[in-house]
């Protein structure tokens, strides 16, 4: 068993009174990460010879599960929606802003593109996209907040689409409101393409990307006062959310990509990072696993990219004084739900997604899915969680008819 090291003794935005389920241990395999990575590992082991450091995995089987599927209560969460709405509300109107990790480092109010100047010894934990995935949170807030493991209260990083792909899409978003307002200074969350489609014109709510079923079920709730102001508080708080975090050490972090080849030029004369054309990439754009270059596509936001693309965004960023090494990113649904491509070894790439069940619109695989965490490791990959969710428990929350649905088809879906 390998313990979860400098997890917190005070937990990450738990109701009054509660406690958070119980973590009995962490089996740590002895596995090559590329192996383990979504991709087979090279035959030159090409990952291993990165010079940035890629740690093995660990595997999270030892919790106390029936606690944690316990602590999924959309009801719970909708009986105090009033009052996280309420206060969440304030928290924005608060003069200054809301105060979350790294809003000191903006530039500016309306910098979404921060360099982050210092990260502390704090455990910084990383949680890609969570799609209304309740349950997925919760086990990821029972190993974050492990009570015997350490006395420093940790953080976390969203990466973004917390809605969508059908799920407790306002519970879910709920809950993290509920995490802010309980340590503001300990939550960042990055904008995902499916938080910044969704928008509200006065009348009625729309999205852009599709699936979309989130804005579908925000109007056929129109007339409840509370799931409506939900809503109208996501849009208002995505749009002044991040899209991207440049980290002390070299680490990106964002939920799809960097601006693209296409607009180096550019980037490099105005020294713009909120262009958005640029901040339509750190949030749009696909990582092919093994493509040395793809072409910019501006005729859609999904436009992908290769290795060299992003070793040359690298480079550029060092030249703009913002050095990137490696990065973080969610955006791509991985089947097991992360990968690090051995083709992007020279500057490595973590895609990580905290979903413990197959959408409507992954046509293939199990339906119970092991979810991942990330650890921030400073000059290192974010390391890998993974935790295995018994299939019981995951089928409890999310029956077959909830998420046994035809999948969809559409050009900007993930």
């Amino acid at each position: 068993m390998a313990e979860i090291p400098e997890a917190a003794a005070e937990p990450v935005g738990l109701p009054a009174g509660a406690a958070p389920p119980s973590s009995s241990g962490i089996d740590a395999p002895a596995c090559d990460p590329a192996a383990a990575a979504g991709s087979p590992a090279p035959e030159d082991d090409t990952l291993a010879a990165s010079k940035v450091a890629i740690l093995p995995v660990e595997d999270v089987r030892a919790l106390d599960w029936a606690a944690v599927g316990e602590a999924v209560s959309p009801a719970a969460i909708r009986a105090r929606m009033r009052a996280t709405v309420e206060a969440f509300e304030a928290l924005l109107d608060r003069a200054g802003g809301p105060g979350l990790m790294f809003d000191g480092d903006r530039a500016s109010p309306a910098d979404r593109a921060i360099r982050v100047g210092e990260v502390d010894a704090a455990p910084l934990w990383i949680v890609g996209d969570l799609h209304g995935d309740l349950l997925a949170l919760e086990a990821a807030l029972a190993v974050i907040n492990d009570p015997g493991a350490g006395a420093v209260a940790p953080r976390i990083i969203f990466l973004g689409d917390l809605f969508d792909d059908e799920g407790l899409g306002v519970e879910l978003l709920l809950r993290v409101f509920e995490l802010i307002l309980a340590a503001p200074d300990r939550v960042c969350v990055i904008v995902g393409n499916h938080d910044e489609a969704l928008s509200y014109d006065g009348n009625r709510f729309a999205t852009s990307v599709s699936p979309g079923d989130f804005a579908e079920f925000l109007n056929a709730n129109l007339a409840h006062e509370w799931i409506e102001r939900t809503g109208k508080l996501a849009v208002r708080f995505f749009a002044q959310a991040p899209h991207a975090l440049f980290l002390p050490d070299g680490l990106l972090v964002a939920h799809a990509g960097f601006p693209l080849t296409d607009l180096h030029a550019r980037l490099e004369e105005t020294g713009d990072w909120n262009d958005p054309a640029c901040l339509s990439d750190f949030t749009w754009a696909r990582a092919h696993p093994t493509a040395r270059r793809k072409m910019p596509n501006r005729f859609t936001r999904g436009s992908q990219f290769g290795y060299e693309d992003f070793a040359a965004f690298c480079a550029l960023s060092a030249r703009l004084g913002r050095p990137v090494t490696h990065m973080v990113r969610g955006h791509d649904h991985v089947e097991d739900r992360f990968a690090i491509y051995p083709a992007y070894k020279d500057h490595p790439i973590l895609t990580t997604v905290a979903l413990s069940r197959r959408l409507p619109r992954e046509s293939f695989g199990p339906r119970a899915r092991v979810p991942t965490l990330a650890r921030y490791i400073p000059g290192g990959l974010p390391q890998i969680y993974r935790l295995h969710i018994p299939a019981a428990v995951v089928e409890a929350v999310f029956p077959e008819t909830l998420i046994a649905a035809e999948p969809t088809q559409a050009e900007d879906c993930a």
